[in-house]
């Protein structure tokens, strides 16, 4: 059927990725039949070692009830290292006719990587020897490479942008890459799929960047205020995708991870652990919380983000909304008890 390597460092171009790759190999299939998906919590043994034996026997599985399967395996950055991703290139090798394989080289959420490693040479190889396509998603870092970058995304939507509204778009996004697919998406469902876009159409539904504070809905989630958590959480689902939302919740609980257990006695330590420069009011916060939680919530809050991280990239059939107001309902709830 086919093998798509997609690589990037930002969750939501990844994702959205991912789904048009899902979307295109699986045609007219059902999804429910044809369809497996795996993630870094699907590839650890009993024993905690991480393996891609489930992988490559979804694989080599045969299609039932449907003329194929398509298998993704997500957060495969897991096997960086020499001799981990052998399994996978012996696959690349024989893989069967009625299997399309989704290679998605990306992070978990593991707090421990925290960057994203380079991908494997005789992996993308492999990939190319099967006849396969790969895709970096991750934008150029240069301004003007990341300028082009973003108009060539507002080059292939089938709305049309005066160049007043290209520029107010730059302006808006900002270096925020991943925003790009929350606003072409809320301007294709409020003015249709090709309408032409003004500079103040951009204003009316991209929403100000400065309209909610940044941390307004972590104050919430951590006073336990569920009500007030979800309110916040309307207004910036207007000006932000769902999955950008979810990394900054994940990166917090990571945070708060890295400090439990580490025994800073203030915000000065915490914001040494957290590698955290300037103020020490964000680590004061940060410690503060860890230590109300506690390990055991903690440990459920990583969970929590985990399992609605799965349901946003399709392992239920939910609204990406309600997978976010349930999400931030419990980790408002853990912060109440």
């Amino acid at each position: 059927m086919g093998v798509q390597l997609l690589s990037g460092d930002d969750p939501v171009l990844v994702s959205e990725a991912v789904n048009k790759a899902i979307a295109e190999a699986l045609g007219d299939e059902d999804r429910s039949l044809a369809l497996q998906l795996l993630d870094e919590t699907s590839l650890r043994d009993p024993d905690g070692h991480w393996r891609l034996t489930q992988l490559v026997n979804a694989a080599r599985t045969e299609p039932f009830l449907t003329s194929k399967r398509v298998v993704v395996g997500r957060h495969l950055a897991r096997f960086s290292n020499r001799g981990d991703y052998d399994e996978l290139l012996r696959l690349l090798e024989e893989l069967p006719a009625t299997t399309h394989l989704v290679l998605v080289w990306e992070r978990g959420v593991d707090p421990a990587m925290n960057r994203l490693p380079a991908l494997p040479k005789a992996l993308s190889e492999a990939v190319k020897a099967a006849g396969g396509v790969s895709l970096n998603v991750t934008p150029p870092r240069g301004k003007s490479q990341a300028g082009q970058w973003l108009r060539d995304q507002l080059g292939q939507s089938p709305l049309r942008f005066e160049p007043a509204a290209m520029k107010a778009v730059e302006q808006l996004v900002g270096a925020d890459h991943g925003r790009i697919v929350g606003l072409l998406r809320t301007l294709e469902g409020a003015l249709g799929a090709e309408a032409t876009v003004t500079a103040d159409d951009v204003a009316v539904y991209g929403g100000d960047p400065g309209s909610v504070v940044p941390w307004e809905l972590d104050d919430a989630i951590d006073r336990g205020d569920i009500g007030g958590a979800l309110e916040v959480l309307h207004r910036q689902l207007g000006s932000r995708h769902p999955l950008q939302l979810l990394a900054a919740l994940a990166g917090r609980y990571q945070r708060m991870l890295r400090l439990d257990g580490a025994d800073a006695a203030d915000e000065r330590e915490a914001a040494a652990i957290l590698e955290m420069k300037g103020s020490t009011f964000p680590a004061k916060k940060l410690w503060g919380q860890t230590r109300r939680l506690g390990s055991q919530k903690i440990a459920r809050a990583i969970r929590l983000l985990a399992e609605a991280d799965l349901a946003l990239r399709g392992a239920i059939d939910w609204p990406d909304e309600l997978v976010m107001e349930v999400l931030v309902a419990r980790l408002a709830a853990l912060a109440k008890r």
